[in-house]
């Protein structure tokens, strides 16, 4: 299948909320009781009822008194996935898209994919034992369908597309922007499925990391160690079929035998 991405840029977002209602319509998500803190932003994070969150900034401006800051807060389903590393169960899955998919039948929660992703995206409930995240609607999209966020969005903010289209569009987009717009996503964990246009630095924007990368810990684990350690291990086993062809099986020490029976 070709590789597709969804594109979401900042400079178009009027912060409706279209995109979260209708993720929340699609994964038939039960709503949960929220308090006011001080933001027009709810809830104030991502949770395991909700999978995707529109984020709120204001910030000071000198020329028209404030600026209000839009971000799309949803998993990132990154090319380089750190909880597809961790998790042991196969829970955690590539699809065929290169999305991150996830099977929660089989979901241990363990909480591995918690503490390794370095976007802070997936939520664990104490009350199902499990683990909650965005799959990117795998069961829209592996019928040509695109995400119901993206389906919904009113003012082309959010965009379902052939990857190599949309980079291409989100790079001229942050061009045509000027000053501090980039783009941010594909040149992190070998490139992710979310990927922004964000009108501002990275820094200035809430609960976005400026450097994500998957934990020096996991590489060192899954990607050195752990396959040395399976290599030493089919090695014995190795060394001990060879020594049963050259030598048989272990017999008595015929000698050792017969000086137990002489009382010896």
């Amino acid at each position: 299948m070709t590789e597709k991405i969804k594109l979401f840029d900042t400079s178009k977002c009027t912060g409706c909320r279209s995109c979260q209602l209708a993720c929340k319509q699609w994964n038939q998500l039960s709503a949960k009781q929220t308090r006011n803190t001080g933001t027009y932003q709810n809830p104030p994070d991502l949770q395991p009822n909700t999978y995707l969150v529109m984020r709120f900034q204001e910030m000071d401006d000198p020329k028209t008194g404030v600026k209000w800051f839009f971000r799309h807060h949803a998993c990132m389903h990154c090319t380089d996935a750190a909880c597809v590393k961790v998790c042991p169960s196969g829970a955690l899955y590539y699809t065929d898209m290169k999305t991150v998919g996830l099977n929660r039948a089989i979901c241990i929660a363990c909480k591995e994919c918690v503490t390794a992703c370095p976007f802070d995206i997936p939520k664990y409930d104490d009350k199902t034992d499990k683990v909650y995240k965005c799959d990117m609607c795998e069961s829209r999209i592996g019928n040509n369908m695109e995400p119901a966020c993206a389906k919904a969005c009113p003012t082309g903010a959010l965009l379902w597309g052939d990857k190599e289209k949309l980079l291409k569009a989100a790079y001229k987009r942050a061009k045509d922007l000027g000053g501090d717009a980039e783009v941010y996503g594909d040149k992190f964990v070998n490139g992710t499925h979310l990927v922004y246009v964000l009108q501002e630095k990275p820094a200035v924007y809430s609960a976005l990391p400026t450097n994500p990368s998957v934990p020096l810990s996991i590489v060192l684990w899954k990607d050195v160690l752990k396959p040395l350690s399976l290599l030493a291990a089919g090695g014995v086993l190795a060394g001990s079929f060879l020594h049963y062809i050259i030598h048989g099986p272990k017999t008595p020490d015929e000698n050792g035998a017969s000086k137990m029976e002489g009382g010896e």
